[in-house]
């Protein structure tokens, strides 16, 4: 009986991290939409600025440490985020800090989810066969190419590519490195957007967030996509690592 009363609360305080990110991003999901919004941004703009340049440093790192929370706790509001970036920064520099915050904040999903769930799920896999067992193993050869690829195609979700490194016991310093290097394209092409914002907000007109699917935009990030899994093709075509069997 002692057992059966102790054992749900090692799983639960394993879990808890978790629960948390979940539980704040529903709550987020219906309470912060109209604060993270670009109507917010517009409106704010003027205060934005202001505090800006007075207080330069400042306003970076409570940039940062925002972006931080909405990534990490899966809030509402990132692309948002960059485009305010882009606004207050510029383009290179707004995505520079767009970038750091997204990667802590994918880190602490990342760690959290292989806190609760990653060890034992990747117990499971290790000792499943057939189909499931393969694809955990070409997984495993090919980690920095697969990193790279749900990073850099848009269709995959963020916070998506943050939890299969998890359950698939990726190293931290590879998820990591593939988070900040896979998301600079598309951070690049927001926070340019969010740099125009001046003249977008002047004329009265929203921006063009699907820009990123534009054929001349788009076409280059399926490009790095595609030469993130050529290690993968080599590998196939030169029998040297056989996926399909």
């Amino acid at each position: 009986m002692s057992d059966m009363t102790e054992n749900p609360k090692p799983g639960l305080m394993r879990n808890l991290p978790l629960l948390v990110i979940l539980a704040a991003a529903a709550v987020g999901a219906f309470t912060l939409r109209e604060y993270l919004s670009f109507d917010a941004l517009r409106d704010n703009r003027e205060a934005l600025i202001a505090f800006r340049d007075a207080n330069f440093v400042l306003t970076v790192l409570g940039f940062v440490l925002a972006y931080v929370v909405i990534v990490g706790f899966s809030l509402p509001g990132a692309l948002i985020a960059t485009l305010t970036g882009g606004f207050l920064f510029g383009t290179f520099a707004g995505s520079l800090f767009s970038v750091t915050g997204a990667t802590l904040g994918a880190a602490i999903i990342f760690l959290a989810a292989r806190h609760g769930l990653g060890d034992r799920l990747k117990a499971r896999m290790d000792a499943s066969q057939g189909a499931i067992n393969k694809i955990k193993r070409g997984l495993d050869e090919n980690q920095w190419s697969m990193l790279f690829f749900i990073r850099l195609v848009p269709a995959v979700p963020f916070f998506v590519a943050n939890l299969i490194p998890a359950f698939l016991a990726v190293p931290l310093h590879r998820f990591v490195i593939s988070t900040f290097l896979g998301i600079i394209p598309g951070s690049l092409v927001y926070s340019s957007v969010g740099a125009g914002l001046g003249e977008v907000f002047a004329r009265g007109e929203t921006p063009d967030l699907g820009v990123i699917f534009e054929p001349h935009i788009l076409v280059p990030i399926l490009g790095l996509s595609a030469l993130s899994l050529l290690p993968v093709l080599v590998k196939a075509v030169s029998g040297k690592k056989d996926l399909t069997k």
